[in-house]
């Protein structure tokens, strides 16, 4: 057990908090590097420093209490000593006496008795002595010691460590960096004026920094991390600049300049008010989950480096030319720290055609995909596919072409009274798509307007029992399957699996036959109001 271990309580770092102290000396750290320092690059001087500090405590304390033993020192009987090879136990020195060793000079032998009531023997006045050269910490145990603790403790350090930065008035943050604002170049109103410009040049951007550093007049000779730092703080503080950038780059937009659905969420991405008891809806809802890609499903997969995923589209995002952000999904899109939309590329795997692309973090979607999905022939059903390029900020799409023809496909019309009925009926196909999740929409403008009407609409119950007996209708067995209501209801409200699992299994009108199946019991499948 090393120095540094026994001087600390065994909890300690279970219990760590950042104090002042901590902070003035990041603070002071800061502004001796001039430079903006990841919480990454702050954490280990951060546990470095507040070990040395607790090691001089310690010491502080000993030698007020006690003399640390040293074989050199002389000891008289009465003195209390702390021995660092035994956990710093003290002792209290009971007697003294000639040593004898014909292979060492001449020394002395004191006995010592430790709280325990234990006697033990120690040299003394040995001038030649490896502890008599160290007892204190050197370097290497410092960075042992700071590796084990960040291994053990890192995350729960890392956190504190962030929301203490965070309430410091002192400090700012760009992109996950750190820097006193007092130390911050003076970027003014024209600097960002022609900012602007030059991004309004490229179409909006996006542009790192240090293209606008270059063509702006910033005082040469000048700590290069220290001008782009004090210029992305300008360009943060600015409402006409949007930080668009993915972990570890920061690229810059103008907000004026990018489109309306990243900016604004379509009315068709946001869910309907509801609350749920997603341990209640178990297992169904876990195996309609399995089955969907939907940004608002309660469960939990494991991490996968799987390099593709495929998924089907529902009526909202193929509405709205947008992707869901699931958490299996989310994996194959650039994220941020602080960034909420970051820009990338698309690039379709059939052309190799390049275009950009939106992941909109707040409201968990991918925006961009609107003129693919026409320029496919998508429908609702369709089947994606995701593929990692193997280059940073793009993103592989792909859809398995069919042979142009005429397939019977579910199709949802709109009835005399404005209702919503579905027929099996022949449609031109070009993609590959999910049986029970496809849909063919001869009249988008109509359903659209059906969507308008029932966001007005709070019985959800009846909008529901609609689509079941419609869909009742198109099977033989008059039975109903969980994913096919799931998209069906999203044909004219954003419904999430939850939602659609919680109804099924709520209402008595509806009797489970296992695997997502279900039966209308009353009797209703026969025709509909619809």
């Amino acid at each position: 057990m090393s120095d540094l271990q026994q001087i600390l309580p065994t909890d300690y770092w279970e219990k760590f908090q950042i104090d002042p102290t901590d902070l003035e000396f990041l603070f002071n750290r800061l502004l001796e590097l001039e430079e903006p320092q990841t919480i990454e690059e702050l954490i280990h001087p951060l546990v470095s420093e507040r070990l040395s500090r607790e090691k001089k405590a310690f010491d502080r304390k000993v030698s007020r209490e006690s003399l640390v033993y040293k074989p050199a020192d002389s000891y008289k009987t009465g003195q209390v000593i702390s021995f660092p090879a035994f956990q710093w136990k003290k002792g209290v020195v009971k007697g003294n006496r000639a040593g004898f060793n014909p292979q060492i000079p001449s020394f002395s032998v004191i006995e010592v008795e430790f709280e325990d009531k234990q006697i033990h023997y120690f040299a003394a006045n040995l001038a030649e002595h490896m502890l008599n050269e160290n007892t204190g910490i050197s370097e290497g145990d410092f960075l042992e010691q700071v590796q084990d603790i960040l291994g053990k403790y890192g995350s729960q350090i890392r956190g504190q460590l962030s929301e203490a930065l965070e309430t410091d008035p002192d400090l700012v943050r760009i992109a996950g960096c750190w820097f006193p604002k007092s130390l911050l170049l003076d970027i003014n109103q024209g600097n960002l004026n022609l900012s602007e410009a030059i991004l309004e040049e490229v179409q909006g951007g996006p542009l790192p920094t240090q293209n606008l550093v270059e063509q702006v007049e910033i005082p040469p000779n000048v700590n290069k991390k220290l001008v782009e730092f004090s210029m992305d703080y300008a360009l943060q503080e600015d409402q006409r600049f949007d930080e668009v950038g993915p972990t570890g780059e920061t690229l810059w937009f103008l907000k004026r300049l990018e489109p309306e659905a990243v900016q604004n969420t379509s009315s068709f991405l946001v869910p309907i008010k509801y609350e749920i008891q997603p341990e209640e809806c178990q297992p169904a809802l876990h195996d309609l989950e399995m089955i969907v890609e939907d940004e608002f499903s309660f469960t939990t997969f494991p991490d996968s480096n799987q390099p593709e995923i495929e998924f089907s589209l529902i009526f909202p995002h193929w509405r709205s030319g947008t992707l869901p952000l699931s958490e299996k999904i989310a994996r194959f899109f650039p994220t941020a720290v602080e960034a909420p939309r970051i820009q990338f590329y698309f690039v379709d795997s059939e052309t190799g055609e390049r275009f950009p692309g939106w992941v909109v973090r707040p409201s968990s979607y991918v925006y961009g995909l609107q003129d693919y999905y026409t320029k496919h022939g998508l429908m609702p059903g369709s089947i994606i596919r995701l593929i990692q390029s193997g280059t940073p900020g793009e993103i592989k799409i792909h859809v398995e072409k069919r042979r142009q023809n005429r397939e019977w496909v579910r199709t949802a019309l709109i009835g005399a009274d404005g209702g919503i009925v579905f027929a099996t009926l022949k449609q031109i196909v070009t993609a590959t798509f999910d049986e029970r999740m496809a849909i063919a929409i001869p009249d988008v403008e109509a359903v659209d307007n059906l969507w308008k009407a029932n966001r007005q609409k709070s019985n959800l119950d009846a909008s529901l029992a609609v689509m079941a007996q419609e869909l009742a209708k198109l099977n033989p067995q008059g039975h109903i399957h969980a994913q096919e209501l799931y998209a069906c209801a999203n044909l004219v409200r954003r419904c999430p699996p939850g939602l659609i699992i919680q109804n099924l299994l709520g209402n008595s009108k509806y009797s489970s036959l296992g695997n997502l199946y279900f039966r209308i019991s009353d009797g209703t499948s026969e025709g509909s109001d619809g």
